[in-house]
């Protein structure tokens, strides 16, 4: 049986005052929680000092060396013994802690470092001579003489080495050096204008370099973009969209990958406050809620958002680590970057990931039955006229055969029309339907093909919303209201988004202490069980502060009303139908996938396909 008081002895407690290094040791706990922390912290040191190049050496996933250099402005010799002095920092004069535009400001990494590992800085100022400080476990030596051209080295060894309990903690070598990795990454995107080199060293040596990414040049857009696609991916920075908008002094910008390009977790998503990579909840939430009509539950967004903004409109001083941030108006924060992406996403339209051309490409290329090389055919594209003459002469029978159901087209006699030829649009000019599902299209450069079901889904769909939109949610109202019992502050929480789940078609009212009253629900839903979907619109309040149970069930609704009015697979289709599919898809935003993320179109090159026969 428990103890009635487990953490009270039988002796009175006396108050102690802890040692530096008992205090250091505990600030450490909060700061340091692994290598890729105190990596993170040192090259943060290193963007605060104004570097080009910074680089990071690791050994043993960073638990016997960690080795940070940069060309900054280096630290004095005189300043040294300071900066391993807790809570001493260059980056505030701590008059006020809002305005705060650097990394950190705390002053509390170094002494951290020092405390539970043997810290070394070697440090050089413009204009003076080189210097050298050493602490172990918290123990400090004397400033030394030392060599160095021009920056700061801080190396080090052996971290926990003071605290062996947390060693037990440590994740693998392999798990710590791939945790360092994602933490160098984040911070090269958010500074495209330095030149950042992650090197293992493990078993001494040069050691081999585990990522490199080179000064990107141009303008903020364009440094970006070359940034994102060495570190992401060139697929990603082939499928994004660009983000920049503004409201009430914070502005976001970045890139947002289209819907059909999504992950299963989420592990593409990048968000950075000032400059400061962040987990929030709030700003996972406001990206989840913008792709909210496009994915599935069970798929996720690719983004790299950067939101800039005047410092004491947010507060980065509420988390150890400052991976946690608390803007004074989260509303804002939370609908700039909802309406931003659904305003790239909608000006998309049509388009889909390229990437699932070249998953179609790469299911259609046969494997090698050798290894010797393909051979490669030298050929001429035919003209028209010789097509032409080489239908006419094929054998007898063929005729007679294409009369037969095949999925070809009769072209309609031509008629003079302003625009360009229907093949010079975008999803091109409809050539024919195979197995009664898939429009065969052929563009300027290429051909598409098209599920003829998901598009067409995806289009009533879109209409149905904006019917929705311009009419409202109708509602039903009950007979008998239910009344459902919550806590008083859940009750207070529900309230206060009322009036949005009015305009959705739930309508609730205050019954007294902490129950409501459901009065109205949407009837689109038709029967509800209004207790249980009140309880699931608080659990999405309590864990990102909105709900979309209500617009979620709607929609739900929606799309399977579309599901059953688009035109089904197995319906032969004339050719006038196929090419009004094709340009109604042209001119309707999100068309390009479907209502579960999956795209509604394939667009093959013609490059591509004469590869795939053998033709240079």
């Amino acid at each position: 049986m428990a103890q009635a008081n487990p953490n009270i002895s039988d002796t009175r407690p006396v108050i102690r005052q802890l040692d530096d290094a008992a205090i250091n040791r505990i600030a450490a706990g909060e700061v340091v929680e692994r290598p890729a922390s105190a990596v993170k912290e040192l090259v943060e040191n290193a963007i605060d000092a104004g570097s080009s190049r910074i680089a990071i050496d690791i050994a043993d996933g960073g638990k016997t060396l960690i080795r940070v250099t940069d060309d900054g402005c280096g630290i004095a010799a005189d300043d040294l013994p300071l900066a391993l002095s807790r809570h001493a920092t260059s980056k505030i004069d701590g008059s006020d802690l809002l305005n705060i535009h650097t990394f950190g400001f705390r002053g509390e990494a170094l002494p951290s470092l020092g405390a539970v590992g043997r810290l070394t800085i070697t440090s050089r100022v413009a204009g003076g001579e080189a210097a050298q400080i050493n602490v172990s476990g918290g123990r400090m030596g004397s400033v030394k003489p030392a060599a160095l051209r021009t920056g700061t080295v801080v190396e080090l060894r052996d971290l926990f080495f003071a605290t062996p309990a947390r060693l037990k903690f440590m994740r693998t070598d392999r798990a710590e050096a791939q945790a360092i990795s994602d933490t160098v990454k984040r911070l090269a995107m958010a500074e495209p204008s330095i030149t950042f080199t992650l090197r293992d060293v493990s078993g001494g040596g040069e050691g081999r370099v585990t990522f490199r990414a080179d000064r990107e040049n141009g303008d903020l857009f364009d440094a970006l973009h070359a940034r994102l696609a060495r570190v992401i991916g060139r697929e990603f920075a082939e499928n994004a969209l660009q983000i920049d908008a503004t409201r009430e002094g914070i502005r976001l910008y970045g890139y947002v990958a289209l819907p059909t390009y999504s992950r299963g977790a989420a592990v593409a998503q990048y968000l950075f406050v000032n400059g400061r990579p962040v987990r929030d909840k709030m700003l996972t939430g406001a990206l989840r809620a913008a792709y909210f009509d496009f994915l599935s539950r069970d798929r996720h967004p690719a983004a790299a958002l950067f939101i800039d903004c005047d410092p004491t409109l947010v507060d980065v001083n509420v988390h150890p680590a400052k991976s946690e941030v608390r803007f004074r108006d989260p509303g804002v924060a939370r609908g700039l970057i909802v309406s931003a992406l659904r305003h790239a996403l909608a000006e998309a339209g049509h388009r889909a990931s390229s990437t699932v051309a070249n998953a179609t490409l790469g299911a259609m290329r046969p494997e090698p039955a050798q290894p010797a090389p393909a051979r490669v055919y030298q050929m001429d594209r035919p003209s028209l006229a010789a097509r032409q003459a080489s239908y006419q002469a094929q054998a007898p029978g063929f005729a007679e055969l294409s009369q037969d159901y095949s999925g070809s087209i009769v072209e309609p006699a031509p008629v003079v029309a302003e625009g360009p030829p229907a093949q010079d649009l975008p999803l091109g000019a409809a050539r024919g339907q195979v197995h009664e599902n898939y429009i065969i299209a052929q563009t300027a450069d290429g051909m598409v093909i098209v599920d003829q079901h998901a598009a067409h889904e995806r289009l009533v769909y879109e209409k149905l919303k904006r019917q929705m939109a311009e009419n409202g949610v109708a509602a039903q109202a009950l007979l008998i209201p239910e009344i459902v019992e919550l806590s008083g502050s859940d009750c207070a929480r529900l309230m206060a988004v009322a009036d949005d789940l009015t305009r959705l078609g739930l309508t609730l009212e205050p019954f007294g202490g902490g129950a409501i009253a459901v009065r109205e629900t949407p009837a689109i839903l038709g029967e509800v069980d209004a207790r249980a979907m009140i309880l699931d619109i608080l659990d999405e309040l309590a864990d990102q502060g909105e709900s979309q149970t209500v617009q979620a069930r709607i929609e739900a609704i929606l799309s399977r009303v579309a599901c059953h009015g688009s035109v089904r697979s197995g319906r032969r289709m004339r050719a006038e139908e196929m090419n009004a599919l094709l340009r109604e898809m042209e001119a309707t935003p999100h068309s390009g996938q479907c209502n579960h993320g999956r795209p509604t179109y394939v667009e093959l090159k013609l490059s591509d396909i004469e590869r795939l026969f053998g033709r240079s």
